[in-house]
């Protein structure tokens, strides 16, 4: 039985190398590194003192100050990159039916922020020390809900939770909800941030992070033999996906098309990647299997790609196990070598750089690379940018608690 297709109409980004889509397109193609020393709260106790943050970021450059009180800060990237992506799509919210419009947003974390705030409140004065407003701006499904109340979108309205696979798993039930013919649109993605002091603390107590205080801007240095760990980031990426019928239709600008996606659990360590890779695999096949393709028919893999020590080895060793002689001529990349690990958003973020990458036939860096691991040896464009035509770009996304995600990208063809 055949199914519907999916296209992708609209991207909105906000990220530590560029505010808004097309200025993190150039940061990436660019090689930019958005890690710096952090210099907005007290890092003097923390064996880590950089992260990827949002340069100069305002809220009140996108909202006025009754709504940023209103909601935690990634909330609010929810709502800067959806309006962005809604805009950039070109369609007319009074010309369609917004029954028909799913909001499926995610956050792995949700409102760390607002949720210490608070806590420190209620141990100074009690009850009365505690907003009306703390439980909204706290739970990680508020962004989809604020979204469509903001555009009065009435269609799927939920979030998935899945720690750093979260954006992916919205990104591929987003896809569902239009293949299943629920909808016709749906704003998807994933929202973090989670860079402050205890969220930075909860980190680097499970020694998760980079501690290359010397160097930060190198520091996310993935498949190089001497990283030491992921740097924390944050931000948003945003999709407007659309029926291909509605696309064509109205003559859109489409960027991509997602064709497949492959979830699956490690079913092994609340943080550390299985070592044999089983669940990576079962979403790697999963995915090429829903898309209807071969793995030689895969051009590129933006990979999870952490800088962890064993992260990036187990993931290397299975996409060779799935792969096969193929792996060694597809070009693979981390982003987070330029924008840390957004969590949450990191596979939002990454999907859009996938799908822009076929767009414009040009795969953005792994920068910092300079010390070759022998168990991580396959191409991960190392650098420099490379300029290669893709039919298929593949993302993939994992989380703690051993969540897997991998969604497959088409170069649209009408």
């Amino acid at each position: 039985m055949s199914k519907r297709r999916v296209v992708i109409t609209g991207i909105g980004a906000l990220t530590p190398v560029g505010k808004g889509a097309p200025e993190f397109w150039n940061g990436l193609i660019s090689g930019k590194s958005g890690v710096k020393t952090i210099d907005n709260f007290d890092i003097s106790t923390s064996p880590t003192k950089f992260a990827a943050q949002i340069e100069d970021y305002d809220a009140s450059q996108y909202m006025n100050s009754k709504e940023a009180r209103r909601m935690d800060k990634f909330c609010q990237y929810a709502m800067i990159t959806a309006e962005e992506a809604i805009n950039d799509s070109g369609l007319d919210l009074d010309q369609i039916d917004k029954n028909r419009v799913a909001v499926i947003v995610g956050s792995g974390i949700g409102g760390m922020q607002v949720f210490y705030d608070q806590a420190v409140e209620f141990y100074k004065k009690g009850q009365r020390g505690v907003s009306p407003f703390f439980i909204p701006m706290l739970i990680p499904d508020i962004a989809a809900g604020q979204i469509s109340i903001k555009y009065g979108f009435r269609g799927p309205n939920f979030c998935a939770v899945s720690a750093c696979a979260t954006g992916s798993h919205n990104i591929g039930l987003a896809y569902d909800a239009i293949v299943t013919g629920q909808s016709d649109y749906a704003v998807t993605g994933g929202a973090e941030a989670p860079v402050f002091g205890m969220g930075l603390a909860g980190f680097n107590s499970v020694r998760a992070l980079s501690t290359r205080n010397d160097s930060p801007e190198t520091a996310s240095r993935p498949f190089d033999k001497t990283r030491d760990g992921f740097v924390l980031g944050e931000g948003a990426g945003m999709m407007m996906l659309e029926s291909y019928e509605s696309a064509v239709a109205r003559g859109a600008r489409v960027y991509g098309e997602i064709v497949g996606y492959g979830f699956s659990a490690d079913a092994h360590h609340i943080t550390a990647p299985d070592p044999e890779g089983k669940g990576v695999i079962l979403a790697m096949t999963s995915g090429l299997k829903a898309a209807g393709i071969t793995t030689e028919d895969v051009d590129h893999i933006n990979m999870h790609g952490t800088s962890t020590p064993l992260g990036d080895i187990a993931e290397s060793q299975s996409i060779k196990k799935v792969f096969g002689d193929h792996a060694y001529k597809i070009n693979l990349n981390s982003t987070k070598s330029m924008t840390g690990h957004m969590l949450g958003a990191a596979g939002a973020a990454e999907s859009i750089a996938t799908v822009l990458a076929i767009y414009h036939g040009i795969i953005p860096p792994t920068i910092n690379y300079q010390h070759p691991d022998p168990d991580c040896d396959l191409n991960y464009t190392t650098n420099e940018a490379v300029v290669r035509d893709i039919t298929y770009g593949i993302n993939n996304a994992f989380g703690f608690g051993g969540h897997n995600t991998t969604v497959v990208f088409k170069k649209f063809v009408e």
